[in-house]
């Protein structure tokens, strides 16, 4: 039976600029008819009491702006009222979180909720009842804490995490990569691209010689997605200056892919971090939708 995704966790913290962000929360949000779980996370307590309220007015953002005591409390108000705007501006149905599921089936809807600064730990279990968590991507992020938000839910959620590209996309999973290496990480991601791989055009399965393991290959995996009913093509790539995940993009690239699936941190995070590795490079480079898993 298909996962059908219908929480969507959105996590709104690390940049100001939501469009692209946005643009795909809608995009599944109206390709699954789901839910939008979307959280804001503040600076410290005292100060989220200023976020709780609906129907903020643009003056009353200004002053809030202007009264806030730090800088984390001025990006978490603008992010709120930009998700107020987003909600109205594409009418969507807002519905409280503890709400969340009594009126499945309704079409989309949305909720807010709040947290302060110190709820890190809240935010990650609350990725592990989101069928997928949707971030926004690390290379126009202005709040340090978007890497650590992003490498929290991706290790400890158990759930796929998708980042949206830096700019809004034209489309979404209309192409779609599969970096494939054999690994359980990439087995995972293989899985939980599934609903988009159903509605796409194209599914290419990308491979490179260096960055295999022991295990399927790709041509195993094209016959996996047979099975389920998705006809896919396989396509070894090359490094780019000895670099796989460079050449994994370059290779999205040459087939048209709007999304990539892939597992992440094969090797260690610690590794990758010191000296490099497709993870990483494909965070800090991306200009598509990336589906990871671990």
């Amino acid at each position: 039976m298909l996962i059908e995704i219908k929480n969507i966790l959105l996590p709104l913290t690390g940049t100001d600029d939501l469009d692209s962000v946005m643009s795909v929360a809608l995009d599944f949000a109206h390709r699954f008819n789901a839910h939008l779980s979307a959280v804001v996370v503040g600076s410290d307590p005292t100060e989220v009491a200023t976020l709780a309220g609906e129907g903020i007015s643009a003056g009353m953002v200004t002053e809030m702006i202007d009264a806030a005591a730090t800088e984390a409390h001025r990006r978490a108000i603008k992010i709120r009222h930009s998700f107020d705007t987003f909600v109205h501006q594409n009418g969507i149905r807002r519905v409280e979180a503890s709400k969340i599921g009594m009126t499945l089936g309704e079409g989309v809807s949305a909720s807010l909720e709040v947290l302060d600064g110190t709820e890190h730990d809240a935010l990650t279990w609350r990725s592990r009842l989101a069928d997928m968590t949707l971030v926004p991507n690390l290379i126009s992020a202005t709040d340090p804490r978007a890497s650590e938000t992003l490498h929290a839910i991706l290790f400890d959620s158990g759930r796929p995490l998708v980042i949206a590209p830096p700019i809004v996309p034209k489309t979404v999973g209309r192409r779609i990569a599969i970096a494939w290496n054999g690994t359980p990480e990439a087995s995972l991601a293989l899985r939980c691209i599934l609903p988009w791989a159903h509605t796409a055009e194209a599914v290419q399965v990308l491979t490179c010689q260096e960055y295999q393991r022991r295990g399927p290959t790709g041509d195993d995996v094209v016959r996996y997605l047979r099975m389920h009913g998705i006809s896919a093509t396989t396509q070894a790539c090359d490094p780019i200056n000895k670099d796989v995940g460079a050449g994994l993009l370059k290779g999205a690239e040459n087939f048209g892919a709007d999304m990539l699936s892939m597992g992440a941190y094969s090797h260690s995070r610690l590794r990758q971090m010191i000296l490099g590795g497709v993870t990483r490079h494909i965070l800090e480079n991306m200009k598509l939708t990336v589906l990871m898993s671990r």
